[in-house]
């Protein structure tokens, strides 16, 4: 008899991507130059890590990964991360290594941040927690990351951006390949919440509840347990898989402009590198604010504080100039316009 239904369903969902990152490995290994590797020799094996909480989704990733990794000859290990925001919380990230080293990961590694306060104590905690899984990555010479997000929480996702009044690479939500050179993998992003959680008590896999997700200090928490189920009860089933499409549709969407925005930028900057007011104008509204956004990030705004009433405020410096003064942009950053250049740089 074959696995649980679930447990099938997050196998393969990770088994996919492991042959994505298998072929991705293979097609970028280096060539020798000096002919000292022979060209039937195949690169090493690849390491993954799965970045693991101890939650359901993280801790049946984790296993999935366990299973599928060595029948791929694919090296797998995993990384907590102790956001120091709870008593005891070293002490838990030491139990999760412990249970990722059980189901056979290695290397397995718990590593302490420290959460600032910029940008609230949501995205502080994700910014320390990437950039933890960032340099772990860099240490182990992974090829990739593994992350547990389901479905559930790309519509979390997308509803937060909408109600930030966001635009479309906001609602575009997660992407199930990001990071530096395809670093952060997410196989769950078709799967929903209930099915990594019925996954792991079929495999009698402890799972731990962060109390912050119940928490309604924390919007997303609100959102999960008021919001979502509101919009369920008023439009009836199926509004966490339409927004999940959405996110796809609104992302084919963004690429298309994003990469239209890449190669109309040229054209609207001067022989020194400032862009013109004018040409900027004479672009669409979606293209010509997405060449704003880039500017102020290059500049050093950043992105995760960078919102779409920001990027209007600039806008308004071409398409309603009347003589108005510099705007203030996160990160220190300044937008001015300069005898028809827009100029962005560091305050």
């Amino acid at each position: 008899m074959g696995p649980h239904p679930a447990v099938a369903a997050i196998r393969l969902a990770v088994r996919r991507v492991l042959h994505d990152i298998l072929n991705d490995h293979h097609a970028s290994a280096d060539r020798p130059a000096s002919g000292e590797q022979s060209p039937h020799e195949r690169p090493p094996s690849p390491l993954v890590l799965v970045a693991c909480s101890g939650g359901a989704d993280s801790m049946a990733l984790a296993s999935a990964l366990a299973f599928e990794a060595p029948k791929l000859g694919i090296r797998a290990g995993g990384v907590t991360v102790d956001h120091g925001l709870q008593p005891g919380s070293d002490l838990r990230a030491e139990e999760v290594a412990l249970r990722l080293r059980e189901l056979g990961l290695d290397p397995v590694e718990s590593t302490a941040v420290t959460v600032g306060r910029e940008g609230g104590p949501e995205a502080a905690a994700r910014d320390a927690r990437y950039a933890a899984l960032d340099a772990a990555a860099e240490r182990h010479g992974a090829a990739a990351v593994l992350l547990g997000h389901t479905r559930d929480d790309q519509a979390e996702t997308v509803l937060l951006g909408l109600a930030r009044g966001s635009g479309t690479r906001s609602l575009s939500g997660m992407a199930a390949v990001s990071g530096a050179d395809g670093r952060y993998r997410r196989p769950f992003l078709e799967l929903d919440r209930q099915i990594a959680r019925k996954a792991c008590m079929v495999q009698s896999l402890p799972v731990w509840d962060d109390p912050h997700n119940a928490d309604p200090a924390y919007t997303r928490s609100r959102l999960r347990h008021e919001g979502l189920p509101a919009l369920e009860k008023a439009l009836g089933k199926g509004v966490v898989e339409a927004l999940a499409r959405t996110a796809q549709l609104s992302r084919d969407d963004a690429d298309a402009l994003d990469a239209w925005a890449r190669r109309a930028e040229a054209s609207v900057r001067d022989a020194a590198g400032l862009l013109e007011c004018a040409k900027l104008y004479a672009l669409p509204p979606a293209v010509r604010r997405r060449i704003l956004r880039q500017a102020a990030i290059e500049a050093g705004a950043p992105a995760g504080s960078l919102f779409a009433r920001h990027i209007e405020e600039v806008d308004r410096l071409i398409t309603g100039w009347r003589g108005q003064g510099a705007i203030n942009l996160p990160g220190k950053v300044v937008a001015q316009r300069q005898g028809g250049r827009l100029v962005i740089r560091q305050g």
